[in-house]
């Protein structure tokens, strides 16, 4: 007896996905703040170390959850989400990346004013911000990765969409020793990329007062 060999199938659906906002924007905005969380964390926790950062009305944090949740240890418990993972990582990409460009641009019709986007992303965000914006639609005018990668099969042409990166670096992070560090430069050098680097003495976390000292810092030019 043989067996046939299955054969994939692709089908979109419609689902719902959620995000937390931090701020009250009014008619004085200036800056939306896309910030993406890491494996296995939720949006509503990862908002925490941006508390003290709203700015009156000028300042809106967005907090996008990944669409993939699961229980963090057996099963029940904690849960967290990721971004993707390696099966059928192609159409997971352009899920996410369909699913923030959506979120921005209802939030471009909602908002008032015209703020400026700015994308941070922690971990395993690095690398879906950095997707988001190669790939998508949205254009940013800063883009931090914060103890996170930037992907190793992003086209070159990303380059010229990417503002340039700003990353921050633990000097404790177990999951980004010197190495890979170095492989990361290299890359981003392959791509016409000038980032700017910060460390702070920590692991792998945000940490509050870099946190504070980037945001408060004035923003570069835009990519033309």
């Amino acid at each position: 007896m043989t067996w046939e060999t299955p054969e994939v199938h692709h089908l979109s659906v419609t689902r719902t996905a959620r995000y937390y906002t931090l701020g009250r924007p009014g008619p004085a905005l200036r800056e939306l703040w896309f910030v993406l969380h890491g494996y296995g964390q939720l949006a509503s926790s990862f908002l925490e170390p941006f508390r003290s950062l709203v700015h009156d009305e000028t300042r809106l944090f967005v907090a996008p959850e990944a669409l993939s949740r699961f229980y963090l240890e057996g099963f029940s418990g904690r849960v967290g989400a990721s971004w993707m993972t390696r099966e059928d990582r192609l159409a997971e990409i352009a899920d996410y990346v369909a699913y923030l460009d959506a979120l921005y641009n209802h939030l471009q019709m909602h908002l008032p004013g015209s703020p400026t986007l700015h994308v941070l992303g922690f971990s395993q965000g690095a690398a879906t911000a950095c997707r988001w914006l190669a790939l998508g639609r949205a254009r940013a005018q800063r883009l931090i990765l914060w103890a996170g990668d930037v992907p190793e099969d992003l086209p070159h042409e990303a380059g010229r969409r990417l503002p340039p990166p700003e990353l921050v670096w633990g000097t404790h992070d177990p999951l980004l020793d010197a190495a890979r560090q170095q492989q990361l430069l290299q890359r981003l050098q392959r791509l016409g990329l000038r980032p700017t680097v910060y460390r702070f003495n920590g692991g792998h976390r945000i940490h509050r007062p870099l946190l504070r000292q980037l945001l408060e810092q004035p923003a570069s030019a835009p990519p033309s």
